[in-house]
């Protein structure tokens, strides 16, 4: 038996593997981005499942959230049949989609049979319907049915929650606001899990920083010890037979109320199938303990670390370059009727990503269909900043730009104005809501263009999105640098790249 018991496990995988395939064509691109579903492959399933701490008891009691077709359960099952013979296994496996209920099913079933096969028991709870809605019944107690779980596995949905809905307000009542599917689940299963309990999940990286997670994050974080963190180098072989690319992490967490916090291993490989590169990394080294917005530094390789380091040792915060950073004042579809398509008497500019230019900003605009001018009035006035050089960073890059940091410098000279006003798509670095210096402006627009920089937010940000959170959480050069950086910046366009770095290298040795 001890011969033929991994092969029979991995039968059970290459089943529920085919079943995947096929279910996975049945679902039209629609649907899938209705249900923000993309179902593990088995490679995925099976690196998954191998992160998991089986540890000694007599039964495992298991919670698979957004099953899908099973694939994770699957894979789960056979690592413990394989590794730990005659353990007594409970899986509790919920899935809203009705046309997937049946092969999910047909998954289970084949872990009952194959458990028989090997001498061990598998009792499974299908859950058919919402899992935010069963996870969140009854607030405040846990039912017999749905109990506390030692281990919770899952690849959740990736969905954007709309502030008023149903799903978001049940899981802020129950633990925490969040704004999507995936980091909803994560909470939930959180909620869900034993004290010493773990997590395993694949999840989109984004929830590492950014505004949006920060009472996520903190609430994660407050219950949870990272244990383990993968990266993939390759976005492409995440999920490699659909048109996935999103940035995505599998990760472990253990349930702790512990202050004390030890080490945390970090992985990187190419593919599933590739080397697989390790090593350990201090956990205030991942998590700041003094971090306010309680961001999660992964840093996959030791070129990670050099960087981190390079971006430690920045002599300055922002405000010791006397500057803060917000996002522009004007939302255009709450100011319309204060808006004009070009200039006029009464009216001040105001400035869109697609003003910034080569460095500068080119404005008016033409052949455009946004707004070139808002009216200053009493009702605009606060939404507008004094004439001065600022420094704008758009807040979405396209993908056919080279910087995920996009920047520019409005120079009050070639744009003369009394004041003028920033769209929302755009964050800005002012002096206390004023102009900052015109050499310190153009020091901070090359900087915030370099090279080094562009690596450091790619390597260390989960998301496309530049907020002003993470322009706020960066170290920058002194005022006295980059006053001399933008000095040595010639008149005119924004310099090729390799004079920006060559301009930032030299002033920071």
């Amino acid at each position: 038996m001890a011969t033929e018991a991994p092969v029979v496990a991995t039968d059970l995988v290459l089943r529920t593997e085919a079943r995947r395939q096929k279910s996975s064509s049945a679902i039209d691109a629609e649907q899938r981005s209705k249900l923000g579903q993309y179902f593990t492959p088995a490679p995925a399933a099976e690196f998954i499942a191998s992160l998991a701490r089986l540890g000694a008891a007599d039964e495992i009691r298991v919670l698979d959230p957004g099953a899908g077709v099973g694939s994770l359960t699957a894979a789960l099952v056979m690592r413990i049949l394989r590794d730990r013979p005659g353990t007594r296994i409970s899986v509790t496996a919920c899935e809203v989609a009705p046309q997937l209920h049946g092969i999910l099913e047909a998954t289970l079933e084949d872990c009952v049979d194959t458990a028989r096969e090997f001498g061990s028991h598998v009792e499974v709870n299908l859950v058919r319907g919402d899992f935010i809605a069963w996870a969140t019944k009854d607030e405040g107690s846990l039912s017999e049915d749905r109990g506390l779980f030692d281990l919770v596995i899952m690849n959740p949905p990736y969905k954007k929650l709309a502030a008023n809905s149903r799903e978001r307000r049940a899981v802020a009542a129950a633990c925490t606001e969040t704004s999507n599917l995936y980091s909803a689940f994560m909470a939930l299963g959180v909620r869900l899990l034993s004290p010493g309990g773990q997590l395993v999940a694949i999840t989109p990286r984004s929830f590492a920083n950014g505004p949006y997670f920060r009472q996520f994050r903190r609430y994660f974080l407050d219950h949870m010890h990272i244990d383990h963190v993968h990266v993939f180098e390759a976005r492409n072989k995440v999920f490699a037979d659909t048109d996935v690319l999103q940035e995505n992490v599998i990760f472990s967490a253990t349930r702790t109320n512990s202050p004390s916090r030890g080490p945390v291993i970090v992985s990187t490989s190419q593919s599933y199938s590739s080397e697989v590169r390790s090593r350990t990394v201090r956990y205030e080294d991942m998590v700041y303990p003094a971090d306010p917005e309680y961001f999660i530094h992964i840093s996959a390789d030791e070129e990670d670390v050099e960087l981190a380091a390079a971006h430690a040792n920045l002599p300055a915060t922002l405000p010791e370059i006397s500057c803060q950073v917000s996002t522009g004042r004007v939302v255009d579809f709450r100011s319309k009727e204060h808006l004009r398509p070009d200039p006029t008497d009464g009216a001040v500019p105001l400035i869109y990503p697609i003003h910034m230019r080569e460095g500068g900003i080119a404005w008016p605009a033409t052949r455009t269909k946004k707004n070139n001018a808002i009216m200053l009035n009493g009702d605009t006035r606060k939404m507008t900043f004094p004439r001065g050089y600022y420094v704008i960073v758009k807040r979405l890059s396209s993908k056919e730009e080279k910087r995920r940091v996009v920047a520019s410098v409005f120079d009050p000279v070639e744009t003369p104005c009394e004041r003028i006003g920033f769209e929302n798509h755009v964050n800005v670095f002012h002096c206390g809501g004023e102009g900052i210096t015109k050499d310190v402006a153009r020091g901070l627009c090359l900087w915030l263009n370099s090279t080094i920089l562009d690596r450091f937010i790619r390597r260390f940000s989960g998301h496309t999105q530049v907020n002003a959170t993470d322009l706020r959480n960066l170290r920058y050069p002194s005022k006295c640098q980059l006053s001399a950086i933008g000095r040595d910046w010639p008149q005119g366009a924004l310099p090729i790249q390799e004079k920006i770095d060559d301009l930032v290298e030299r002033h920071l040795q």
